[in-house]
């Protein structure tokens, strides 16, 4: 039997996998609810996640689990509208003729900048549109090097700086330009005549994640059930400890995935991950009227949060009972940070004050609840020298039959996603069927040796 301890995507995929290749596999999770980050709440139609998702073209291992799932004909790909609020005005930038009218660039800014989204290298001509290919190449090098260089000051300081500020605060000097581009690279593509082309599931992810766990199977996995222990054995992993309902269970193992947090990793075997992780407080807000008829709002404003995502102007209120879903976002990079140590109560104030300061036509009369969701963990920061630091797949080095699928993993690399937590399940999961037929050929040749010297001997002995 193998285990897995994490029942949020990455778990969950690990496990789909393994069954598939023939293993017996059972998920602990600690939780009540299954799907981690993609956890939801209940509206007047869909379920809506509690932190906003949307798939990017690039995300090709989802929709294909999608399709074996049987779910991919809910999978949608929709118009995402994207703005940028800049004193006072929302500006924006998806077609050609808004980008060229945005007052915040010179036309030099734009050219530099749109020659950067394409992958284009214009510091000489002809211009190289493969410099861009190797992301390790700017793992040591600071966005804002990286951006002046590559484009011009306008361009950082007009328009990437302030997404720093909202998205890394006090630690934005710490990132490296190997993110940026991997952010560039990671958003979906778009059609220059109405904006960036998104996936979504018609009712949300919700169905993904019931169809992986119904796939899975619900007999395979229980929650409310903290993974407390590993024991070792001979440097490999032999036993499983789980403590549900003020009770312990031991469970022999033959190896366990950890699809969780490095934290719940270092608890358990003692490996210590150095990357850091940023937190986040995330709001739904339900209202009866829009409050743009943007999709995707960043932020160059003092506002206490950093970008407004209006679910229902990507998604059609009439799935959500004719409601209005914003999601209001900031991430926090301390724990002792104000933000953090506020009360929900606080944060609803201030935010929806700075909404009506923003937006002079927004009452928050409209408003008919405001949920709030906080994850001290919710994205790696992904500092100068991150590959250095991030968790081996196979952590044989630490024990046998001890694998990592969780955030700190490769697949999450250069941006987290729901997508890299799949890649990341799956890659433990090869890797131990990969082991086990490995181990299983050796042992056999070891029996077919054994079987002829055995042969061999006893034909010495009649002759």
């Amino acid at each position: 039997m193998k285990h897995v301890v994490g029942g949020g995507i990455a778990g969950l995929a690990a496990a789909y996998r393994l069954q598939r290749q023939g293993h017996d596999v059972h998920v602990f999770e600690a939780s009540h609810d299954l799907g981690g980050l993609a956890a939801t709440y209940e509206t007047a139609g869909d379920r809506i996640e509690q932190f906003y998702h949307h798939l990017s073209k690039s995300e090709e291992t989802i929709v294909d689990l999608a399709a074996e799932l049987g779910v991919d004909d809910r999978l949608e790909w929709l118009v995402g509208k994207n703005a940028y609020y800049v004193d006072g005005v929302v500006h924006p930038l998806d077609t050609p003729w808004e980008i060229l009218a945005y007052p915040h660039l010179s036309l030099y800014d734009k050219f530099r900048l749109g020659m950067l989204t394409l992958g284009a290298d214009f510091r000489e001509l002809p211009p190289r549109f493969d410099s861009y290919e190797s992301l390790e190449a700017y793992e040591d090098v600071p966005i804002r090097e990286f951006v002046v260089d590559h484009t011009t000051e306008g361009v950082y300081e007009n328009f990437f700086e302030p997404l720093l500020d909202a998205k890394f605060g006090s630690r934005k000097e710490e990132v490296s330009a190997a993110w940026l581009l991997g952010r560039i690279k990671f958003r979906g593509e778009r059609d220059l005549l109405r904006g960036e082309i998104l996936g979504y599931f018609d009712g949300g992810f919700a169905p993904f994640i019931d169809a992986l766990v119904d796939a899975v199977g619900r007999e395979n996995i229980t929650t409310g059930a903290r993974v407390t222990d590993l024991a070792l054995d001979d440097g490999a992993v032999s036993t499983l400890t789980a403590e549900r309902g003020g009770a312990s269970e031991t469970h022999d193992t033959e190896g366990v995935v950890v699809a969780a947090m490095p934290n719940v990793l270092e608890a358990l075997c003692g490996y210590e991950c150095d990357i850091d992780f940023q937190g986040a407080v995330c709001a739904v807000v339900t209202m009866d009227a829009p409050l743009t008829d943007t999709y995707w709002l960043n932020i160059a404003h003092d506002a206490p949060f950093g970008a407004l995502i209006e679910h229902t102007n990507f998604v059609s209120p009439d799935r959500y009972g004719g409601q209005h879903l914003l999601y209001v976002a900031s991430y926090i990079q301390s724990s002792d940070e104000p933000l953090w140590q506020a009360s929900d109560e606080e944060i609803e104030e201030q935010w929806l004050s700075h909404l009506e300061e923003m937006f002079p036509d927004f009452s928050r009369d409209s408003v008919t609840r405001f949920r709030l969701a906080r994850n001290p963990r919710a994205a790696p920061v992904y500092e100068r020298g991150y590959l250095e630091k991030v968790v081996p797949y196979d952590l044989s080095e630490v024990a046998e039959g001890l694998y990592y699928a969780g955030m700190a993993s490769r697949a999450q690399y250069p941006e987290r996603s729901l997508n890299g937590g799949i890649v990341a399940g799956f890659e433990c999961a090869d890797r131990i069927d990969t082991k086990g037929n490995a181990d299983r050929s050796g042992r056999a040749v070891d029996e077919v040796a054994g079987e002829g010297e055995g042969d061999r001997v006893v034909t010495g002995g009649e002759t």
